[in-house]
């Protein structure tokens, strides 16, 4: 059974920084990729940042682009989200996700949610002005 379990979100000021950890157990993810999503509420469920495990590629979001890194250790089968210069539009619950799925492109690091096959539970980011 595949569980993605997601730690690390909290409550921070503006301006602060949260590292999210996401680790997976039941499978690995070497041929596809894992990411974050977030969902603020009343909003649809948008990306955020993702990386495959191949060739170590990323994608963000331009919301976060400059203020946010991913990253991922093989051996522990899982990928961290170090955010800074929070903001509070960024307060939303944060999903991690993960796929295995192969496609041709190999540059391709998914940003579309009905592309990932395995979710997280969510944790809570809140960020205070």
């Amino acid at each position: 059974q595949v569980q993605l379990v997601e730690s690390g979100g909290g409550t921070v000021q503006a301006g602060g920084s949260l590292r999210l950890s996401c680790a997976a157990s039941g499978r690995t993810f070497s041929s596809g990729a894992m990411g974050w999503f977030r969902q603020a509420p009343g909003k649809e469920r948008e990306f955020v940042a993702a990386m495959r495990w191949s060739g170590g590629r990323t994608n963000y979001a331009d919301s976060v682009k400059g203020r946010s890194t991913i990253s991922g250790d093989n051996a522990k089968n899982t990928v961290y989200l170090q955010m800074n210069l929070l903001r509070p539009e960024d307060t939303a619950v944060y999903y991690c996700a993960a796929h295995s799925r192969y496609f041709t492109n190999r540059y391709y690091v998914s940003d579309r949610v009905y592309e990932y096959d395995y979710w997280g539970q969510g944790t809570q980011v809140s960020v205070s002005s």
